[in-house]
C-alpha cells in the first residue's frame, strides 16, 4: 500500500507520461519488436493480489526502463465463467465484471501502453485501497475523455472484447490455475510471479542487456506447499488455505507499511 500512497501513484503515472513524450520528441529508438520479450498478465479486477500486481510490481518496467525491451499486454478476464448464451459471472460478483469490461474497454480505446496503463493503474490502486466505487475519478484525475470508454460499455463492445478475453485466456495451455497469471514468451512463471523481471532479462535476446537486469536471479521454488498470493480458479481449494493466502498477504503489506513510516 505504501507505493500508492507515495504521491498517490502520482511519480508512476508520471513516468508514463514522461516516457511517451520523450519517444515522440526525440525519436528514442527502442528496440525492434522481434527482440521485445513478451509478457502477459492475465489477471481480474477485484482480485486484491492483480491489484497488488498491477500497482506495486509492474510499475518496476518504467522506474527501471525494462519497458523499452518489453511488449507488456493485460488480459481482463481471469477467473470468471462462462454461462449460456454469452453470458457469464465474475468470481468477484457484478462489480468484477463491470471493472473487467471497463478495462477492456480502456484497452481497446488506447491501445497504446503508455495511454491505457495509467488508467488501469489508477483503477487497481483504487481497488487495492479497497475503494473501487472511486474508479470513475480516474478519468478527471488523468485528464482523459470519458466518452470512449463508457460507449464501449454501453454499445456492447465491452461485452464483445470481454468474449474475446475469455477465449484467449481459456485456450492457455498449460490452463491457469489462478490469478495474477503471469507469462514471459509463452511460459507462465507459476507461484514466482512477483519474480517476472529476472524472467524478462533472461529472456530478452538483444544486443544489449539493459543496466537494470545486472543482479536479478531467478528464484527456485523448492516448497511446493508454500502458500501464495493469489486468487486460484476453482472454489473447491480449502476455505483455510484461501484464508490463510489473504491473511498472510495481509501482515506482508502491513510490515511494509511500519517499515515505510519508520
Amino acid at each position: 500500500m505504501a507505493a500508492y500512497q507515495r504521491g498517490d501513484a502520482f511519480s508512476v503515472l508520471c513516468c508514463l507520461f514522461l516516457l511517451g513524450s520523450l519517444c515522440s520528441a526525440s525519436r528514442i529508438v527502442l528496440p525492434c519488436d522481434s527482440n521485445k520479450v513478451s509478457l502477459t498478465l492475465y489477471y481480474e479486477s477485484l482480485c486484491p493480489f492483480s491489484a497488488n500486481f498491477i500497482v506495486n510490481y509492474l510499475p518496476k518496467l518504467f522506474e527501471r526502463d525494462l519497458i523499452s525491451i518489453v511488449d507488456l499486454r493485460l488480459v481482463p478476464w481471469g477467473n470468471a465463467k462462462l454461462k449460456g448464451n454469452d453470458t457469464f459471472e465474475c468470481q468477484h460478483g457484478p462489480a468484477e465484471c463491470l471493472l473487467n469490461t471497463l478495462e477492456a474497454c480502456a484497452l481497446d480505446a488506447w491501445p497504446k501502453l503508455n495511454d491505457h496503463f495509467p488508467f488501469i493503474y489508477c483503477v487497481e490502486a483504487f481497488v487495492y485501497k479497497g475503494k473501487y466505487l472511486e474508479w470513475e475519478s480516474c478519468f478527471e484525475k488523468l485528464g482523459l475523455e470519458a466518452k470512449p470508454v463508457t460507449d464501449c460499455y454501453s454499445t456492447g463492445l465491452g461485452k464483445k472484447l470481454d468474449l474475446q478475453y475469455a477465449a484467449e485466456t481459456n485456450a492457455l495451455e498449460p490452463p491457469h490455475t489462478y490469478v495474477p497469471w503471469v507469462v514471459v514468451d509463452g511460459q507462465p512463471l507459476y507461484e514466482d510471479y512477483e519474480n517476472y523481471l529476472s524472467y524478462v532479462c533472461k529472456a530478452y535476446k538483444g544486443d544489449a542487456l539493459p543496466k537494470a537486469c545486472s543482479g536479478l536471479t531467478l528464484n527456485q521454488i523448492q516448497d511446493k506447499e508454500t502458500i501464495h498470493p493469489v486468487c486460484y480458479r476453482e472454489i473447491k481449494i480449502a476455505a483455510s488455505r484461501t484464508k490463510a493466502t489473504i491473511m498472510s498477504w495481509i501482515q506482508k503489506m502491513t510490515t511494509s507499511m511500519q517499515v515505510f513510516q519508520l
